[in-house]
């Protein structure tokens, strides 16, 4: 199974402890000369040239070994296996950590690479702090962010203006927009074949005002303007104004290319492909704000370069890290935008990288900086994400009612995040 950059977004957070599956084969060793070894794993990409440049950059190191592994599989089940044996990597990419490995002590606390080696500035404040904060816990940062991914709307212009419609800057502009675009051959919005149940995720509660997870820890969206928000959603889908069973699903551009749909959710990575086939007809926007306390919406999660605690050479696994996600600044644009297109994980660089400064990709950057949110929060556990997911799914496509709908996931989640509050104590 190849993967992409993408795939943390739309996937529920974390995974669990399960059996290995899958054996990396090593494709790569540094050119370090001190002895020591190291192995590195990556998630297998669908992206050309990223595996290549991953063992570039492990060759280039100098004070040690580095043997790059790229995982074919289920890559969250093959570490969260591999860091409980001593056969595990040293350095690893991860889509966390989770709240379950920092807590059962499986990853190596990383704060101190955040401060400039030179002279001990704190640069974690360059780092996006919608990435940065579900790689945090208790003030100690367990995971360094690679590279941004992000979510947002692509409309077209042309389409919009024949419509006499301005880019739709609320949720109620939005479903007005979809259902006014849509005719007998075009679609007015496209959020997946599931009808946006299973991409949006948090989405539609942050344009609300609401969150996931408060920062203390507490159910975020036990209000009733989440239930009057999702059905919203369901709004779109009772109004036939969504494209449902489209060739390709939402992470693809091709029925927005297509002329499938006037307006499509999708992702930065795509960004590339419709700027070539449609020129100036297309612009880009957050998801709209939901009117009073609501405010646009961006999901965005990273990749993050971890320490297994069961490493036997933890402090080199930690220099490597500290040389490759914090210092070379020149690799870490060159994997962001390279071999795909995403937003490196500190800010300086995403403000200065050519390729992000102008027309829809500038817009892109705006939109994280100012309106990221982390689209899987440290706390959001999988049982968590179940558990909305599902209920999102019945509002969206069965008209089940919101509030009742959200009532049994409100208590799913305060029990998970009860869960956590234990297992921290007893750790």
């Amino acid at each position: 199974m190849t993967m992409s950059r993408r795939t943390l977004l739309a996937a529920g957070a974390g995974a669990g402890a399960a059996l290995l599956a899958g054996c990396g084969s090593n494709t790569g060793r540094g050119g370090g000369s001190s002895g020591t070894e190291l192995t590195q794993w990556y998630h297998q990409y669908g992206e050309t040239g990223t595996e290549q440049a991953v063992e570039r950059y492990a060759a280039a190191y100098k004070k040690a070994n580095v043997r790059v592994q790229w995982r074919p599989g289920n890559y969250d089940q093959q570490t969260a296996a591999a860091l409980l044996t001593d056969s595990g990597p040293d350095v690893f990419e991860v889509n966390g950590p989770t709240i379950d490995q920092i807590q059962g002590g499986q990853v190596v606390d990383l704060t101190d690479l955040l401060k400039d080696a030179k002279d001990a500035k704190d640069i974690k404040d360059d780092f996006n702090p919608a990435v940065l904060g579900p790689k945090t816990y208790d003030g100690r940062i367990w995971g360094i962010p690679q590279v941004i991914d992000m979510q947002m709307l692509y409309y077209r212009k042309s389409l919009l203006k024949e419509a006499g419609l301005a880019p739709p800057a609320t949720l109620d502009a939005l479903v007005d927009a979809a259902r006014k675009l849509t005719d007998s051959k075009v679609k007015g919005l496209f959020l997946g074949n599931d009808g946006g149940a299973g991409v949006l995720g948090g989405t539609p509660l942050y344009a609300a005002g609401l969150t996931l997870v408060t920062d203390d820890g507490k159910v975020g969206f036990d209000e009733p303007a989440a239930a009057r928000t999702l059905g919203k959603l369901r709004q779109l889908y009772a109004d036939k104004s969504l494209l449902l069973g489209a060739p390709a699903d939402w992470s693809d551009p091709s029925a927005f290319l297509q002329g499938l749909t006037a307006m499509q959710w999708s992702g930065l990575w795509a960004l590339p492909q419709v700027q070539k086939e449609l020129g100036d007809d297309f612009g880009v926007l957050p998801f709209p704000g939901d009117g009073g306390q609501g405010k646009p919406a961006v999901p965005v999660g990273a990749y993050g370069a971890a320490v297994s605690a069961r490493s036997r050479h933890k402090e080199a696994a930690r220099e490597f890290v500290r040389w490759l996600w914090v210092e070379r600044t020149d690799y870490q644009e060159d994997f962001a935008l390279s071999y795909g297109f995403h937003i490196p994980a500190r800010i300086s660089l995403a403000q200065k990288a050519g390729k992000l400064r102008t027309g829809p990709a500038a817009d892109a950057v705006r939109f994280s900086t100012d309106h990221g949110f982390a689209a899987q929060p440290l706390l959001w556990t999988p049982a968590a994400q179940t558990a909305y997911q599902d209920a999102l799914s019945r509002i969206i496509r069965s008209g089940a009612d919101a509030e009742s709908a959200l009532r049994a996931v409100v208590g799913k989640v305060a029990g998970e995040l009860d869960r956590v509050k234990k297992a921290k104590k007893a750790s």
